[in-house]
């Protein structure tokens, strides 16, 4: 079976660690690379949580790297009342021991992709700010990314503020650049990734595995779980796990082709991915998809079998 190649760009956190091991467990994939940036929490956090991640999934041979430490314009905002201090909800796993990559993050991303010259599928689970600098320091970049799979943004609604979602929020400049890159993007945003989730017979199940990724599911997400249920989600959604998952199984996710742009400059509006998919206007550039629906039961099972597997 030809493996597909996929590089990870993540601000790990709680629910980005689950994506990262959906990267490395799902059988379809060939995990060509990780990228760390700036979001749910810093930098440096971000980077070890990476690293100490693929070290519990076994897989210390793939190779991290530190990108960007803010957003491109505005100061950095992280989410801590969710990730916790350490960015894994407090959770604390053994460290890495594979050697520490000193390559940024942009020039890496761009090398791998021109070596596989254009079949790299890319998904991003945090801010965009790694993916816009790679562009703009490396333009050609556009004709090597076969796509990009994104966990941000909205059609409807917002979860910091009532039209934006956090990960475009935290950088709305780095994220436009990207949107009218020219670099196709599939956009799994909050109206499916809320749809995205596990019920507690669902998490009970998980932490009965008792095995080490189990384990750090049951420590990491007690505060994010604790933020759903006071906003009255039916579970705990698994945000960052949907464009990885989709990148083996399109099949399971129902997508409107439309244009997508980012609101830059308003003050209550900074954030907002603006869509052109219920209106009868229609951008002239609509090489993006929005992501609306998921077969949630298929999409537990396979979290089930992930965890299962370690």
């Amino acid at each position: 079976m030809k493996k597909i190649p996929i590089w990870i760009d993540t601000d790990t956190g709680v629910d980005d660690s689950l994506a990262l091991l959906c990267a490395c467990g799902i059988e379809e994939f060939d995990l060509a690379g990780v990228s760390a940036v700036a979001g749910n929490t810093t930098i440096d956090n971000a980077f070890r949580n990476a690293r100490d991640v693929l070290s519990l999934a076994g897989r210390e041979d793939v190779k991290v790297f530190k990108g960007a430490d803010r957003p491109l314009v505005k100061p950095l905002r992280t989410a801590p009342h969710v990730h916790g201090e350490n960015g894994l909800g407090g959770a604390e796993i053994p460290r890495s021991k594979a050697p520490v990559e000193t390559m940024n993050a942009y020039d890496a991303l761009y090398e791998k992709a021109r070596e596989l010259n254009g079949e790299l599928t890319v998904c991003a689970v945090g801010p965009l700010t790694n993916i816009a600098i790679t562009i703009a320091k490396h333009p050609d970049i556009v004709d090597y990314i076969k796509i990009l799979n994104i966990m941000g943004g909205a059609a409807i609604g917002g979860n910091v503020t009532p039209c934006a979602e956090f990960n475009i929020f935290v950088d709305p400049h780095g994220a436009e650049n990207v949107f009218k890159s020219g670099i196709p993007v599939n956009m799994f945003g909050l109206d499916v990734t809320l749809k995205a989730f596990l019920n507690d017979d669902d998490i009970k199940e998980i932490i009965s595995y008792s095995n080490p990724a189990s384990r750090l599911f049951e420590d990491s997400n007690h505060l994010m779980y604790k933020a759903q249920e006071n906003k009255k989600f039916a579970g705990l959604c698994e945000h960052d796990a949907c464009p990885v998952i989709y990148t083996a199984h399109p099949e399971w996710f129902t997508g409107q082709k439309c244009g997508i742009y980012v609101e830059t400059q308003g003050m209550i509006s900074q954030g907002k991915t603006v869509t052109d998919l219920w209106t009868d206007y229609k951008y002239e550039d609509r090489h993006c998809q929005a992501f609306l629906d998921v077969d949630r039961e298929k999409f537990v099972s396979l979290i089930k079998k992930i965890y299962r597997s370690y």
